[in-house]
């Protein structure tokens, strides 16, 4: 049943290309696949591709784009912007190389590395390159968490979790927080649901407030920004909770006071985690010390753990900090029997442990530098357009996505994806923020 969904999706996807404007096919294309497809996967017979369903995705719209808006293809201009993502999606060549793993290694991760990170990227420069696009983003991942309420709903009551009811196999074992059960629902476990909640409340709370979406289905939008909050809390997903908090925040101070302060901030937190994890010189139990006198011991046990684990592991990378270690868990510490020590929590330390500081360095501007520069180019001052305000607090959702990836390693293809498209908004639009912001600074 799995492998027949998979498949069928691939001439889905065609028809949508046919049957709806290719925005509006390509974000109902994704998201349909990240909310509901199952989480099964099998190799392609003489290609070194993993297919499943973002996989299918992309495959089936780079094929729809060929037969029916080839044009696409050829506006496509390469930016400097771009340079981060082809780095990081030809690391895992140089660090099988570097480390004797071997030309066809190197060749299958970095046709896997292209196929999860570069193809959703390089579709949204394609598609998403204007305002209009990743509104209809902003407002596809808003009403995904709509869909998403009675499943977690359902969940939460009968503890039965959907995926492995519908399609007959789980990813994970039961998950109980604060008492109570966590849904998944067709995601690879909680935590990857919360942040995709987050991202949709987040969505819908701006779409609200800038009076973009006024109703669905005759409901007023505010009662249901309400309600996806209210489930998103109920998801149980702490982390999430506290980023959608400072994305609030950054978003309505901008809108209300017309500063970028707290944005820059935020980022500047990142940065700085990133560069004392990388030299070893992260205050892990000082953090440990200070957060103790206001959350639960064992929740902090946990915490404390993942910062020994990090600082074992960076040790080990900056014995080759270039490349790094390459696959097949060579960038692990391992006791007399081959028993690993160490685990690999957050996308910051894999990429560091496997690709290197080239690695650590390319993903995270992968992330970032899209954010940075929308911000740089269109401060709060020039939010007079409302659909520069939904990139703006979209870009906020990155960023939030990226922190998240600093103490996790949840990929979303759908954020990538819109990442690409944020790219291409600001070689579209290049400078014109920027310059009405002086402009009105002048005035």
């Amino acid at each position: 049943m799995n492998t027949v969904l998979l498949y069928s999706w691939f001439p889905i996807v065609i028809y949508l290309f046919i049957r709806f404007p290719p925005q509006r096919a390509l974000v109902i294309s994704f998201v349909g696949a990240w909310l509901f497809l199952p989480l099964a996967d099998f190799k392609l017979p003489g290609i070194p591709i993993i297919y499943d369903r973002m996989s299918a995705t992309c495959l089936a719209i780079f094929l729809a784009t060929f037969l029916y808006n080839l044009d696409r293809f050829r506006s496509f201009k390469f930016s400097w912007l771009d340079i981060p993502i082809v780095i990081w999606c030809l690391c895992p060549f140089a660090s099988s190389m570097t480390n004797g793993l071997g030309a066809y290694d190197g060749f299958s991760s970095l046709i896997s590395r292209s196929m999860d990170w570069g193809a959703p990227y390089f579709i949204g420069r394609l598609y998403l390159n204007n305002f209009s696009g990743l509104r209809q983003l902003a407002v596809g991942i808003f009403i995904g968490g709509l869909v998403y309420i009675p499943c977690c709903l359902f969940e939460i009551a009968t503890h039965v979790n959907l995926h492995g009811l519908i399609y007959r196999f789980t990813v994970r074992a039961a998950d109980i927080r604060y008492g109570g059960y966590r849904p998944s629902v067709f995601q690879r476990n909680g935590l990857v649901l919360g942040t995709w909640m987050m991202f949709a409340s987040l969505m819908g709370i701006v779409l609200w407030r800038t009076k973009t979406v006024r109703q669905i289905l005759n409901i007023p939008v505010s009662w249901l920004v309400v309600a996806l909050v209210v489930t998103f809390i109920l998801v149980k997903a702490t982390g999430a909770a506290v980023l959608l908090l400072v994305a609030l925040a950054i978003v309505l101070t901008g809108m209300w006071y017309n500063t970028g302060l707290l944005m820059w901030i935020f980022l500047g937190g990142i940065f700085i985690y990133l560069f004392l994890g990388v030299i070893g010189d992260f205050p892990g139990q000082q953090i440990i010390d200070f957060l103790g006198h206001f959350f639960d011991p064992d929740r902090l046990q946990s915490l404390g753990f993942r910062f020994l684990n990090e600082n074992m592991l960076s040790e080990k990378a900056r014995e080759r900090i270039l490349f790094g270690w390459g696959g097949f868990g060579r960038n692990l510490l391992y006791k007399e029997g081959g028993y690993a020590i160490t685990i690999t929590d957050s996308l910051w330390i894999i990429a560091f442990g496997q690709n290197g500081l080239v690695g650590l360095i390319s993903v995270f501007t992968t992330l970032l530098l899209p954010v940075l520069s929308f911000w740089f180019f269109y401060p709060p001052i020039t939010w007079s357009q409302t659909s520069v305000t939904i990139t703006a607090a979209f870009a906020v959702g990155l960023a939030m996505h990226a922190m998240d990836n600093v103490l996790n390693a949840f990929y979303n293809p759908i954020f990538i994806m819109g990442s690409g498209g944020l790219v291409g908004i600001l070689l579209n639009y290049q400078f014109q923020g920027f310059t009405a912001a002086k402009q009105s600074v002048m005035r």
